[in-house]
Protein backbone atom coordinates (compact mmCIF):
# COMPACT_ATOMS: atom_id res chain seq x y z
CA UNK A 1 0.00 0.00 0.00
CA UNK A 2 1.57 3.36 -0.99
CA UNK A 3 2.22 5.91 1.75
CA UNK A 4 0.47 9.22 1.37
CA UNK A 5 2.67 12.29 1.30
CA UNK A 6 2.00 14.30 4.49
CA UNK A 7 2.09 17.55 2.50
CA UNK A 8 -0.39 16.37 -0.14
CA UNK A 9 -3.01 19.00 -0.88
CA UNK A 10 -6.69 18.44 -1.56
CA UNK A 11 -9.45 20.65 -2.90
CA UNK A 12 -11.98 21.79 -0.32
CA UNK A 13 -15.17 23.32 -1.73
CA UNK A 14 -17.43 25.10 0.76
CA UNK A 15 -19.44 28.27 1.26
CA UNK A 16 -17.61 30.99 3.20
CA UNK A 17 -19.54 34.04 4.34
CA UNK A 18 -22.08 33.52 1.57
CA UNK A 19 -19.59 32.93 -1.26
CA UNK A 20 -18.56 29.66 -2.85
CA UNK A 21 -14.90 28.94 -2.13
CA UNK A 22 -12.51 26.40 -3.57
CA UNK A 23 -9.33 26.12 -1.53
CA UNK A 24 -6.31 23.86 -1.40
CA UNK A 25 -5.61 22.30 2.00
CA UNK A 26 -2.97 19.89 3.20
CA UNK A 27 -4.17 16.67 4.83
CA UNK A 28 -3.87 17.92 8.40
CA UNK A 29 -4.50 21.62 7.85
CA UNK A 30 -6.82 23.12 10.42
CA UNK A 31 -9.74 25.31 9.42
CA UNK A 32 -8.23 28.18 11.43
CA UNK A 33 -5.03 27.97 9.36
CA UNK A 34 -6.95 27.74 6.09
CA UNK A 35 -9.01 30.82 6.97
CA UNK A 36 -6.11 32.92 8.23
CA UNK A 37 -3.13 31.88 6.12
CA UNK A 38 -4.60 30.62 2.85
CA UNK A 39 -7.74 32.74 2.48
CA UNK A 40 -6.60 35.83 4.41
CA UNK A 41 -9.51 36.23 6.83
CA UNK A 42 -7.68 37.10 10.03
CA UNK A 43 -10.73 37.87 12.18
CA UNK A 44 -10.73 34.29 13.45
CA UNK A 45 -8.11 34.35 16.19
CA UNK A 46 -6.06 31.40 17.41
CA UNK A 47 -5.27 31.31 21.10
CA UNK A 48 -4.78 28.01 22.87
CA UNK A 49 -4.91 25.72 19.81
CA UNK A 50 -6.66 23.12 22.01
CA UNK A 51 -10.30 24.26 21.72
CA UNK A 52 -10.36 25.65 25.26
CA UNK A 53 -10.28 29.44 24.86
CA UNK A 54 -12.95 29.87 22.15
CA UNK A 55 -11.10 32.64 20.29
CA UNK A 56 -11.23 30.64 17.05
CA UNK A 57 -14.99 30.05 17.11
CA UNK A 58 -16.70 30.22 13.73
CA UNK A 59 -20.08 28.92 12.62
CA UNK A 60 -20.33 25.75 10.57
CA UNK A 61 -23.81 25.19 9.18
CA UNK A 62 -25.12 27.73 11.70
CA UNK A 63 -23.56 26.16 14.78
CA UNK A 64 -20.57 27.49 16.73
CA UNK A 65 -17.46 25.38 16.17
CA UNK A 66 -13.79 25.62 17.10
CA UNK A 67 -11.75 26.26 13.96
CA UNK A 68 -8.58 25.09 15.74
CA UNK A 69 -10.11 21.64 16.24
CA UNK A 70 -11.69 21.32 12.81
CA UNK A 71 -9.73 19.96 9.88
CA UNK A 72 -10.17 22.02 6.74
CA UNK A 73 -11.29 18.82 4.97
CA UNK A 74 -14.24 18.56 7.37
CA UNK A 75 -15.98 21.67 6.03
CA UNK A 76 -16.24 20.31 2.49
CA UNK A 77 -19.80 21.11 1.37
CA UNK A 78 -20.55 23.13 4.52
CA UNK A 79 -21.58 26.72 5.13
CA UNK A 80 -18.88 28.49 7.18
CA UNK A 81 -19.35 31.96 8.68
CA UNK A 82 -16.61 34.01 10.27
CA UNK A 83 -16.74 37.25 12.21
CA UNK A 84 -16.21 39.12 8.93
CA UNK A 85 -19.76 38.07 7.91
CA UNK A 86 -21.54 39.67 10.86
CA UNK A 87 -21.98 42.99 9.06
CA UNK A 88 -22.65 43.13 5.33
CA UNK A 89 -20.78 46.46 5.16
CA UNK A 90 -17.25 46.34 6.60
CA UNK A 91 -17.56 50.05 7.44
CA UNK A 92 -20.53 49.40 9.75
CA UNK A 93 -21.11 47.28 12.83
CA UNK A 94 -23.76 44.60 13.17
CA UNK A 95 -26.30 45.20 15.97
CA UNK A 96 -24.41 42.72 18.17
CA UNK A 97 -21.06 44.40 17.48
CA UNK A 98 -22.62 47.82 18.14
CA UNK A 99 -23.98 46.57 21.48
CA UNK A 100 -20.47 45.37 22.41
CA UNK A 101 -19.17 48.84 21.61
CA UNK A 102 -21.90 50.64 23.59
CA UNK A 103 -21.51 48.41 26.65
CA UNK A 104 -17.70 48.18 26.54
CA UNK A 105 -17.94 44.43 25.98
CA UNK A 106 -14.33 44.20 24.84
CA UNK A 107 -10.97 45.47 25.92
CA UNK A 108 -8.03 43.89 24.14
CA UNK A 109 -10.45 42.29 21.64
CA UNK A 110 -8.59 39.02 21.17
CA UNK A 111 -11.44 36.82 22.38
CA UNK A 112 -14.18 39.01 20.89
CA UNK A 113 -14.56 37.41 17.42
CA UNK A 114 -15.17 33.98 18.91
CA UNK A 115 -17.59 35.34 21.50
CA UNK A 116 -19.48 37.26 18.82
CA UNK A 117 -19.83 34.15 16.67
CA UNK A 118 -21.20 32.10 19.58
CA UNK A 119 -23.63 34.83 20.65
CA UNK A 120 -24.73 35.51 17.07
CA UNK A 121 -25.69 31.84 16.70
CA UNK A 122 -27.48 31.87 20.06
CA UNK A 123 -29.50 35.01 19.30
CA UNK A 124 -30.44 33.75 15.85
CA UNK A 125 -31.63 30.44 17.28
CA UNK A 126 -33.07 31.82 20.51
CA UNK A 127 -34.04 35.52 20.18
CA UNK A 128 -35.51 35.54 23.69
CA UNK A 129 -32.22 34.40 25.27
CA UNK A 130 -31.84 35.53 28.84
CA UNK A 131 -28.90 36.00 31.13
CA UNK A 132 -28.51 32.30 31.95
CA UNK A 133 -28.61 31.29 28.27
CA UNK A 134 -25.99 33.89 27.44
CA UNK A 135 -23.74 32.89 30.32
CA UNK A 136 -23.99 29.25 29.30
CA UNK A 137 -22.95 30.14 25.74
CA UNK A 138 -20.04 32.14 27.11
CA UNK A 139 -18.85 29.25 29.29
CA UNK A 140 -16.63 27.98 26.48
CA UNK A 141 -14.84 31.32 26.07
CA UNK A 142 -11.95 32.71 28.06
CA UNK A 143 -11.63 36.46 28.42
CA UNK A 144 -8.85 37.77 30.59
CA UNK A 145 -9.83 41.45 30.39
CA UNK A 146 -13.52 42.13 30.96
CA UNK A 147 -14.81 39.85 33.69
CA UNK A 148 -17.78 38.99 31.40
CA UNK A 149 -20.30 41.42 32.98
CA UNK A 150 -20.12 43.90 30.10
CA UNK A 151 -20.20 41.08 27.57
CA UNK A 152 -23.43 39.75 29.10
CA UNK A 153 -24.89 43.29 29.19
CA UNK A 154 -24.04 43.76 25.52
CA UNK A 155 -25.62 40.44 24.55
CA UNK A 156 -28.79 41.18 26.54
CA UNK A 157 -29.01 44.60 24.88
CA UNK A 158 -28.57 43.09 21.41
CA UNK A 159 -31.24 40.45 22.16
CA UNK A 160 -33.65 43.17 23.29
CA UNK A 161 -32.99 45.24 20.15
CA UNK A 162 -33.49 42.16 17.98
CA UNK A 163 -36.85 41.45 19.63
CA UNK A 164 -37.96 45.07 19.06
CA UNK A 165 -37.07 44.80 15.37
CA UNK A 166 -39.15 41.63 15.06
CA UNK A 167 -42.21 43.27 16.64
CA UNK A 168 -43.28 46.36 14.68
CA UNK A 169 -43.96 49.48 16.77
CA UNK A 170 -42.64 47.88 19.93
Amino acid sequence: MPRMNAAQRHVVDFTLNGRNVRAQAENRMLLSDLLRHEIGLTGTHVGCEHGVCGACTVQIDGKPARACLTLAQQVRGSDVRTVEALSPDPAELSPLQAAFRRHYGLQCGFCTPGILMSLDALLREQPDAGMEDIREHLSGHLCRCTGYATIVEAALSAAEEQRKEEIPNA
